[in-house]
């Protein structure tokens, strides 16, 4: 499938509504657990796609939008939500991701984009030369992996308790 900007904020505008069906107002448990050291929970997930809404997606549109390839993207800190959110609750990281994500695809609405302005390129500090269009495609594909993450760290709390239909349940890695 080739990018396109409609359906691609159709997902986008999705995410934070399926995060919050699915793990608003479960205990800590289901919420705060992770798959093991150095691994994420659900909680630690939330806040990282938080981060990304406040650092990646939208700042780096603008910045191959206003520099092109003159100015490199700044580096994105993936661990930066383990710091911000201690003593927040889970409801109050599942509210401003939702409103941080409506006010992101406002602002992607206002870039006014085209084909042509999605060919424009942009210099990241690992990739080299990008496009936003990649950008974009890969705001889509971070939320579907994160969403499929918290499904998976989710399934593994209930790991040891399935007996033998660990053969089948792919998600628990079997």
């Amino acid at each position: 499938m080739h990018f396109d900007l409609a359906s691609a904020r159709e997902v986008l505008a999705r995410t934070p509504a399926t995060l919050a069906c699915l793990v608003r107002g479960l205990p800590p448990a289901w919420t705060h657990e992770n798959e093991g050291p150095e691994t994420w929970s659900v909680f630690d997930v939330v806040g990282h796609l938080i981060h990304g809404e406040l650092t990646d997606w939208i700042p780096r549109a603008r910045i191959i939008l206003e520099h092109g390839p003159a100015r490199t993207f700044e580096p994105f800190d993936r661990f930066a939500q383990l710091e911000a959110n201690r003593g927040r609750s889970l409801g109050e990281l599942l509210d401003r991701f939702a409103a941080l994500r409506r006010q992101n695809l406002a602002a992607l609405d206002e870039l006014r984009l085209t084909p042509e302005r999605l060919s424009l390129e942009g210099r990241h500090p690992a990739f080299g030369a990008v496009t936003l269009g990649q950008l974009l495609s890969a705001w889509v594909v971070h939320d579907l992996g994160h969403v499929a993450q918290v499904a998976r760290v989710m399934a593994k709390q209930y790991a040891g308790e399935v007996g033998p239909w660990t053969a089948y349940l792919r998600i628990l890695g079997a």
